[in-house]
């Protein structure tokens, strides 16, 4: 079995500091910090990261000591107002990043159009508008082009290009940029105008981490220490037990667990509605060869986070971190194309 080893989370925001004219980022819908962790390892600075939740928070303060943190509704919260807390002038940052809640957009909920949650990517595009960025990045699910979502979409591409972007989306797996996990996302990248360039994106990798690689030396670790879910509640557990001892690597349970996760393979997409209460339900993986759910450091690694970025709160908490979080190693494949084949070139004389 290969060994795939991730940076350290103080390795990985040390880097950025360590960079002559690093490039800035400031970070809305930050969250824990899963995008704010693959610019740092690209190589920005990042001058504030917002968001709106608690514990994303308290999470991402533990882990990026050195970056502002503002808990702010973006609705309610101007471009002028980031821009003099950053001490910036319109147009001067590099890169706006950001990833509007996507539960109104996603095939595994109802996909409403009316969905008020819809409504932040039109609050994301009219910050984009006030801060001038010379270049933005948007991260959503698949949903957001499919069915019924398709129309809606296509209204904010073109509110995209009215504030005066070149604007270019792709679907982009996760599984092709280092990450041990199959996660198709849209991506959106919107380069100013005036800049005269087209958008870029990352080139896939050749090689595709597997489970295996990621996770196998953790079965070694007390499992204490990296913290497993609660076993489902009791009435079922039995039932689960059973099924599960009989499951074959990559193969469903058609009861409990969604499917056993297999050594050989990445994983499939890891979701927030993991877990319910402290339990676990049919959306959370079990183990390749434990008769187990997965553990939180598990679905980290799956998430490509270091072992040292650390968790808090409930499990519940913890697996939503993790699940409604951006890949950092993905992120990190965006943001270097986007340093290198733009945000440089604008640089030199």
């Amino acid at each position: 079995m290969k060994t795939w080893k991730l940076r350290t989370n103080a390795q990985n925001v040390a880097i950025a500091g360590d960079v002559m004219n690093a490039p800035t980022v400031i970070s809305l819908f930050a969250g824990c910090g899963g995008s704010s962790l693959g610019y740092h390892i690209a190589g920005y600075k990042e001058l504030l990261a917002i968001d709106f939740d608690d514990n994303a928070i308290e999470t991402f303060k533990l882990n990026f000591k050195d970056v502002p943190v503002l808990k702010a509704d973006i609705s309610q919260l101007s471009g002028a107002k980031i821009m003099e807390f950053c001490k910036l002038q319109v147009g001067e940052l590099d890169l706006l990043d950001g990833s509007p809640p996507c539960q109104g957009f996603s095939v595994a909920g109802k996909q409403q159009v009316c969905d008020t949650r819809n409504d932040l990517v039109n609050q994301y595009i009219r910050l984009i508008k006030e801060i001038q960025p010379k270049v933005f990045v948007m991260e959503n699910v698949p949903g957001m082009i499919k069915g019924k979502m398709k129309g809606l979409f296509i209204e904010y591409i073109k509110a995209m290009k009215n504030v005066g972007y070149q604007v270019s989306c792709r679907l982009l797996n996760a599984k092709w940029f280092s990450v041990p996990q199959s996660r198709q996302r849209m991506i959106c990248i919107g380069v100013r105008n005036d800049i005269e360039m087209q958008p870029v994106f990352p080139k896939a990798h050749d090689r595709i981490i597997t489970v295996g690689e990621a996770i196998k030396d953790l079965e070694d670790i007390p499992m204490t220490e990296h913290i497993c879910h609660v076993w489902i509640p009791v009435k079922t557990s039995h039932k689960v037990y059973i099924k599960l001892c009989i499951c074959k690597q990559g193969e469903k349970l058609n009861f409990g667990f969604a499917r056993r996760l297999a050594y050989s393979k990445p994983a499939g997409t890891l979701q927030t509605s993991g877990v319910a209460g402290p339990y676990v339900n049919s959306s959370w993986f079990a183990h390749p060869t434990l008769n187990r759910p997965i553990s939180i450091r598990e679905a980290a690694r799956l998430q490509s986070f270091p072992d040292d970025f650390k968790f808090v709160g409930t499990l519940r908490e913890m697996a939503f971190r993790i699940g409604n979080s951006v890949p950092p190693l993905m992120t990190k494949a965006i943001a270097e194309t986007i340093r290198i084949e733009i945000l440089a070139k604008t640089q030199q004389p």
